[in-house]
């Protein structure tokens, strides 16, 4: 992550690109951590085998076609996802609205990995130091080392995705060697049912953060093969691997618990992976989060800050959340995503690639390496704020079809409907004139 430190309001040079696999592993460690072994446990503990799969496969699908797009103009761009949105349709004071949203929403996914962590502390501890202790000791011990980074946390953050694999590899063979299979695919779940709408909400919920900051990460990639391989291979491991041994796992044990999964079946080596899969996903989002305030900030005051002082205080905040129980939200909090963040993304992708309302702008600037100034950047643009908006009071009242997809789809046509009439409104008053 030392690299991607750099650049967080401004594009990045080709000459500080970086190979496929660099960029890719660390996109992959977004969908091959904990929580989306987490999600896969509660789809399986909620939902029939085949229910689960669809509710994966069409989310995916959404996730990946939304995902490419926003990841080519990030390569493209040389932008982070909250900068992008400065000429993607929201303006100077969008972009840091959307940066605060995402700095808040991954604040959730602290507090949600960090509660994760605190329950395989206090578990190996014998509940020593309860819940609340641990989840503060771990949240602070994590922000300390990210803050600052100690380059244990570096080698640990590139043991942690392959770690990951082979310990849910590990917990596969053990747990399913003894079991009859089709009767894991067969049987009814013993949990809250979820439909396959909801599941779907929920799969895209999941990953939705990860496509929005996806820029983040493709502005260091050197063309758009990478971009699309980098997709692909995240989603066939995070989404169809993980989430399906997942689904299987917590079938065979009845629980949706991922600290007991691994703590029963892989002892002091699956807490261990715990540890190092919430190091790793954590780096990413206290990363994202500091890039959206950074762009915020800048964009508002029009003052850098340390990037240091901003992942300290996302730390922190991040560390209460888990501290009062955000795990016990996961699924509420899920769906949440999974409504709120499709339409940020639809708006940006119609004005990015039909509207092409900056595009002229950017690549100017980009012959340069340098970004527009703020005379001609607009401040806010209404259509998009309404569309998104409109997008998301739509995914959360309508209980036809899928909540995430209305809201894409409808931010996404709103937005391309009034920006259009805006234009031809202009232009017949041009010629009138």
């Amino acid at each position: 992550m030392a690299l991607l430190n750099d650049y967080p309001v401004s594009r990045v040079p080709r000459n500080r690109r970086l190979p496929f696999f660099s960029i890719a592993i660390v996109h992959m460690g977004m969908l091959t951590a904990l929580d989306q072994f987490m999600l896969g446990a509660v789809l399986g503990h909620s939902m029939t085998f085949t229910d689960a799969y669809i509710s994966i496969f069409i989310g995916s699908l959404i996730f990946g076609v939304v995902t490419v797009g926003l990841g080519l103009a990030g390569m493209r761009e040389g932008l982070s996802g909250s900068l992008l949105a400065r000429w993607c349709g929201f303006g100077r004071i969008g972009s840091a609205l959307i940066g605060i949203v995402i700095a808040i929403s991954l604040l959730g996914w602290f507090g949600v990995q960090n509660a994760v962590f605190a329950k395989g502390l206090n578990y190996a501890m014998g509940d020593f130091f309860g819940f609340g202790l641990s989840a503060i000791i771990s949240g602070a011990v994590i922000t300390t080392l990210v803050s600052f980074g100690f380059n244990g946390l570096k080698m640990a953050a590139k043991l942690a995705v392959p770690m990951f694999i082979l310990v849910v590899g590990y917990i596969s063979i053990m747990t399913l060697k003894g079991q009859e299979l089709p009767k894991l695919f067969l049987n009814y779940s013993n949990g809250s049912p979820i439909s396959i709408s909801e599941g779907i909400t929920m799969v895209i919920g999941g990953s939705i953060v990860a496509s929005l900051i996806t820029p983040d990460m493709t502005r260091y990639c050197k063309n758009g093969h990478h971009v699309f391989w980098m997709t692909i291979v995240s989603i066939i491991i995070g989404e169809f691997i993980v989430n399906g041994v997942a689904i299987l796992i917590s079938r065979a044990l009845n629980t949706s618990d991922v600290v007991t999964i691994m703590a029963k079946t892989a002892g002091g080596l699956g807490l261990l992976t715990v540890v190092l899969s919430t190091l790793r996903i954590n780096d990413i989002n206290l990363y994202s989060s500091s890039l959206g305030i950074a762009n915020a900030l800048e964009s508002i005051t029009g003052k850098k800050i340390r990037y240091t002082w901003i992942t300290i205080f996302i730390g922190l905040t991040g560390t209460i959340l888990s501290a009062v129980g955000i795990l016990e939200k996961f699924i509420d909090f899920l769906n949440f995503l999974g409504i709120l963040f499709p339409p940020i993304i639809g708006i940006m992708l119609v004005d990015y690639y039909i509207l092409r309302s900056q595009r002229d702008l950017l690549d100017v600037t980009k012959m340069n390496e340098t970004l527009p100034d703020h005379n001609s950047t607009p401040s806010i643009k209404w259509t998009a704020m309404l569309a998104w908006l409109t997008g998301g009071v739509v995914g959360f009242t309508v209980e036809y079809g899928i909540s995430s997809l209305n809201s894409l789809l409808i931010s996404s046509f709103f937005y391309w409907i009034t920006n259009t009439f805006l234009r031809l409104k202009n232009t017949s008053r041009l010629i009138k004139s």
